[in-house]
């Protein structure tokens, strides 16, 4: 991201992007701090998103290895946030061409500089978002796929070129 003033079109995306977070600044946190909070639930455990299902296994003791982990505060509440309305965009796409799913996204307020890898894999789109801001690290990996669409968080590098360097998946 360029330290220029910013088009019109890239300040609308970054004004989406506050207003998509916007829930998750509310939090004491450092914005630019690592993604290690503790406990946040009742009695130390650890609360649930919206929308989140406790995991079916116990979950080992030690250091996280996933994305989330490598996501401060911010980027993993936000993540939360685009999962839940690129999702709910997309599910009801019957045939997720990449030329739907781009409209979709830019629908959203998406900007195409920020979609990466828009690709037809059989009945499926895949794309990568990058959702860099401030300092984080957050990209979606997605794949439309009408009902079954899902959209996972990702690690990007905090500056300089996309790429994901952590994926749960997708």
């Amino acid at each position: 991201m360029s330290a220029a003033t910013p088009t019109g079109e890239q300040a609308a995306f970054e004004a989406m992007l506050n207003k998509v977070a916007q829930p998750c600044s509310t939090t004491d946190e450092d914005p630019s701090g690592p993604g290690d909070a503790g406990p946040t639930g009742p009695a130390g455990e650890q609360s649930l998103a919206p929308g989140e299902s406790p995991p079916d296994e116990p979950i080992e003791p030690g250091a996280p290895s996933e994305p989330a982990s490598q996501l401060n505060d911010r980027d993993q509440c936000a993540s939360v946030q685009h999962e839940q309305r690129i999702i709910g965009a997309l599910q009801s796409v019957a045939d997720p061409t990449p030329a739907k799913v781009r409209n979709i996204l830019n629908g959203l307020g998406y900007i195409d500089q920020r979609i990466h890898g828009l690709k037809q894999d059989g009945r499926t789109t895949r794309f990568h978002l990058d959702l860099r801001q401030q300092g984080g690290r957050l990209c979606e990996a997605a794949v439309a796929a009408g009902k079954q669409t899902d959209v996972i968080p990702c690690v990007a590098p905090a500056a300089g070129p996309f790429t994901v360097q952590k994926s749960e998946g997708a």
